[in-house]
């Protein structure tokens, strides 16, 4: 498949560039900043440089968003992605996008009391303003018409690929980490996948 990824530069984005070669997909990747070699096309632009981004993702298959904050204050990266990716796509004609969401962000009606009193309720205001930030670019993403799939990773770490769960609409239960090369797998595995198409795909151990 030929994928446009953004947050390239981050934990998930370059395990994205990394795994999509060695799997045989061209990569297009997008940063803020010139990094050197990543292996694969690079398109250096703002979010806000719309022809830019529209050169990044006319004639792909997909586009993969791997952005996230940095730290816990008030942000806005995520929903300033999510539009720039949907104006752009709806620009080109380039239908399905797999964009990394957070697990802690949604009740759901398998967790135990304790995660729903005490742990998500310390999460969520923990890092309220990055869910806040999610939640609008969920929102972006639905409202847009395109093939979306959210793809929600409890917190990440470091390690390697290990065997993972995956549970469309519904929490993990019990799983509270994964790493980030597993979340790129996970977004790889889905982004072919049309029964995820308009879904969250929770993921971890």
């Amino acid at each position: 498949m030929k994928l446009t990824v953004f947050g390239a530069t981050g934990g998930i984005g370059r395990q994205l560039i990394t795994q999509g070669l060695a799997a045989g997909h061209e990569i297009t990747a997008v940063a803020r900043r010139d990094t050197g070699d990543l292996g694969c096309e690079v398109v250096v632009a703002e979010l806000a440089d719309h022809d830019a981004i529209a050169g990044a993702v006319a004639g792909r298959d997909a586009v993969l968003s791997a952005l996230g904050p940095r730290g816990t204050g008030p942000t806005s990266v995520q929903a300033d992605g999510a539009r720039a990716e949907v104006a752009a796509m709806l620009a080109t004609g380039v239908r399905r996008i797999v964009s990394v969401d957070a697990a802690g962000r949604v009740a759901d009606a398998g967790d135990s009391l304790l995660m729903r009193a005490v742990a998500k309720p310390l999460v969520q205001r923990v890092l309220r303003h990055g869910f806040a930030d999610l939640a609008e670019a969920e929102r972006v993403l639905r409202d847009s018409g395109l093939d979306w799939t959210l793809v929600a990773p409890p917190r990440l770490t470091d390690g390697g690929h290990r065997p993972y769960r995956t549970v469309v609409d519904r929490n993990v239960r019990g799983g509270r980490t994964l790493s980030r090369a597993d979340v790129a797998h996970a977004i790889l595995r889905v982004v072919g996948d049309p029964a995820t198409v308009h879904r969250r795909v929770n993921i971890a151990y």
